[in-house]
């Protein structure tokens, strides 16, 4: 299989990483440019390529980067926490296709902040393997499995439970796409939803003077606690106060209580 590699972020390092040791052949590369890249520099001193074989994801769907890619002969193109739409043209260039792992639990949250929607709508979370077509998330799923949302878990903590199951998924299921007997599933669309990095917007602010059930409330602060990034927030003034929420099981608290009573002894 010669692989044509596109990814960032942690999961795109640590499955990458996993290919390599593997002993897998990466023909090609593309990596986000900055500032939207995240852990560029780990993955490019993974592999050993020519300059040639390096590409800005930005650039990815432009004529004579297709053509780059095509002279490379690339079997399967894989894609991990990559931040571009693939053009049908970019598509055509895989015999096996190209797959995709996706930190949601399919066909729910397509799109941005899975995590986040997660906690505040109350679907279904997990990680998705699935094949890549001209859409947003939409095509034929490989395989997934469910990552259960806790009580306790922000937004931070549901995307790190997310990444480990990206990895893990991806690792159990890649031997079965090597050998070309992954199935193919059709997503299911009645249930499914998608959403745009804008539209933590319209949740974020929260109106003082406002009603909200308690659960909803709680539900959208912990879904946007993720430090060091902002979050929920309401306005006092002109400035605005964010706000962050730590939760914790009441077992926890007592040992928690425990240790900071050895300490004071």
């Amino acid at each position: 299989m010669r692989i044509f590699y596109m990814g960032n972020n942690w999961v795109g390092w640590q499955i990458l990483k996993w290919l390599i040791e593997e002993r897998e052949d990466i023909v090609g590369i593309a990596v986000h440019p900055n500032p939207k890249s995240k852990y560029r520099h780990e993955m490019l001193n993974l592999v050993d390529l020519e300059p040639s074989c390096i590409f800005d994801s930005s650039n990815i769907n432009r004529v004579e980067t297709i053509s780059s890619i095509r002279a490379l002969q690339p079997s399967i193109g894989i894609t991990v926490f990559f931040g571009y739409i693939i053009s049908k043209d970019l598509l055509s260039l895989f015999p096996k296709g190209c797959i995709n792992i996706h930190p949601s639990f399919l066909p729910y949250n397509r799109g941005a902040y899975p995590n986040v929607w997660s906690i505040v709508d109350g679907t279904l979370a997990g990680a998705t393997l699935h094949y890549v077509d001209c859409g947003l998330d939409s095509g034929d799923i490989i395989a997934q499995k469910k990552v259960p949302v806790e009580p306790i878990d922000t937004g931070e903590s549901l995307y790190h439970k997310l990444e480990s199951m990206c990895v893990e998924l991806f690792k159990e299921i890649w031997p079965m796409i090597r050998k070309g007997n992954a199935p193919r599933i059709p997503q299911m669309d009645r249930d499914g939803n998608s959403h745009r990095i804008r539209d933590v917007e319209m949740i974020d602010r929260i109106e003082l003077d406002q009603s909200y059930k308690a659960r909803q409330l709680i539900d959208i602060i912990r879904a946007r606690s993720f430090p060091p990034y902002p979050g929920a927030y309401f306005m006092e003034g002109n400035r605005k106060v964010f706000m962050r929420l730590q939760l914790i099981f009441e077992e926890d608290l007592e040992k928690e209580k425990g240790k900071y009573h050895d300490k004071d002894r």
